[in-house]
C-alpha cells in the first residue's frame, strides 16, 4: 500500500534558530511519540545513518518497528531536506519505507512553519487498516510532535549554561586490559543513550477510526462464535 501524507507544524522559534534544530535528529527524535534513537553510523555512502525503533501497541497487543534513516538531501540556504528511511516489524508482519520531505519558511520574526510530505509504502499485515487511517494517525502524531518539541525549545532557552568544572589533574593511563577475545566496538557507530520511548497507543491517537475499519472484523468473529456456540 502507497499513501501520501501531508502535515504541517510551526516552531516558537525564527527561522534561522529552527531550522539547526528540526534537521537535528538526535536531539528532536525524543519528541516523536513512540520513537527511540539507539545508535548512529557513518556509512562511506549514506553519511550518517540513524537506527532505531519505533514502538505501537493496539490495546493488550504490541508490536515496534526496527528501521534506520539518512538524510538524501539536506539545503540548508533554502530551508529544505529529504530523508530517507525504512524499518520492519520485528513480528515478521510487514514492513515500511518512506521518502520525507521537510521545507521551512519564515511565519514570523519569532515563529517558523513546517511543511513536511511523506510518501510511505507498507506491505504486509501492518497494512491492513487500508488508507485514511495513517492520513489521521500521522495528523495526530505531528501535532503532538510540535507540542514535544516547543516546550523542548523553551526548557532549554529557559536554561541557564553549566558553568565549567575547574581543570583536575589528569589520572595516569591505566595498563591496558588483557585480551578476553571479545569484539571490539564498532568505531563507525555511536551508541544513544537515551531514555526509553513509551509505544504509541493506536486507540488513544485515532480510536474511533480504527474502531470503523475494524468493526466488520469483529462481527464476523461474533458470528462464527455464535455459530459453534449452537453446534456445541
Amino acid at each position: 500500500m502507497a499513501e501520501q501524507l501531508n502535515n504541517e507544524f510551526t516552531v516558537n522559534r525564527p527561522i534561522d534558530e529552527a531550522w539547526p534544530i528540526i534537521t537535528n535528529v538526535e536531539k528532536i527524535a525524543p519528541c516523536l511519540p513512540g520513537a527511540e534513537l539507539q545508535e548512529i553510523a557513518q556509512d562511506p555512502e549514506r553519511g550518517e545513518v540513524y537506527r532505531g525503533v519505533v514502538k505501537v501497541k493496539l490495546g493488550a497487543i504490541s508490536t515496534q518497528f526496527k528501521g534506520d534513516a539518512h538524510f538524501v538531501e539536506k539545503d540548508d540556504e533554502n530551508y529544505r531536506t529529504v530523508l530517507k528511511g525504512k524499518g520492519r516489524d520485528t513480528g515478521g508482519r510487514g514492513n515500511a519505507s518512506a521518502d520525507i520531505t521537510a521545507h521551512a519558511e519564515s511565519l514570523s520574526p519569532t515563529s517558523t512553519k513546517v511543511v513536511v510530505t511523506t510518501d510511505l509504502h507498507i506491505t504486509g499485515k501492518v497494512a491492513q487498516f487500508g488508507r485514511g487511517i495513517l492520513g489521521d494517525v500521522s495528523t495526530k502524531l505531528i501535532d503532538q510532535f510540535a507540542d514535544n518539541l516547543n516546550t523542548m525549545i523553551d526548557e532549554d532557552g529557559a536554561t541557564a549554561p553549566a558553568e565549567e568544572a575547574p581543570a583536575e589533574d589528569v589520572p595516569a593511563e591505566p595498563a591496558a586490559a588483557p585480551d578476553t577475545g571479545a569484539a571490539e566496538p564498532d568505531e563507525n557507530v555511536r551508541k544513544i543513550n537515551g531514555p526509553a520511548a513509551d509505544p504509541i497507543d493506536l486507540m488513544d491517537v485515532s480510536g474511533s477510526s480504527i474502531l470503523k475499519r475494524a468493526a466488520p472484523a469483529v462481527a464476523a468473529l461474533l458470528v462464527i462464535l455464535f455459530f459453534l456456540r449452537r453446534r456445541s
